[in-house]
């Protein structure tokens, strides 16, 4: 559903469904940021940025069940830019992606 929202707005977006897809994918383009769920059938997300952080620096946004402070210091020492807890507001989402494009881009 995230996807289809994103791609309404003009983005586009690759999706994967297991940590091993998105390392894969990751490895053979180039994105412009990586939004990563941290649960995940095969691992978590934490498993996606420590193997992504190899071979890039593309911002990376957590989206998490968990927001608690310590939470979200964990997403960040694993290598998360930033996080955005569930449910997600699009409105949020969409204010995160802003930032870190400007961040890139200056």
């Amino acid at each position: 559903m995230l996807a289809r929202l994103l791609r309404t707005l003009g983005y586009q977006v690759e999706t994967c469904g297991t940590v091993a897809d998105a390392v894969r994918l990751a490895r053979e383009k180039t994105f412009d940021l990586l939004l990563s769920d941290i649960g995940l059938p095969d691992g978590s997300g934490i498993d996606v940025i420590a193997q992504v952080r190899q071979h890039s620096t593309m911002p990376a946004i957590a989206l998490t069940g968990f927001g608690m402070e310590r939470d979200v210091e964990s997403y960040r020492q694993a290598g998360f830019n930033n996080h955005i807890a569930k449910p997600v507001t699009f409105q949020k989402l969409e204010e995160l992606i802003n930032q870190l494009r400007r961040r890139s881009s200056a």
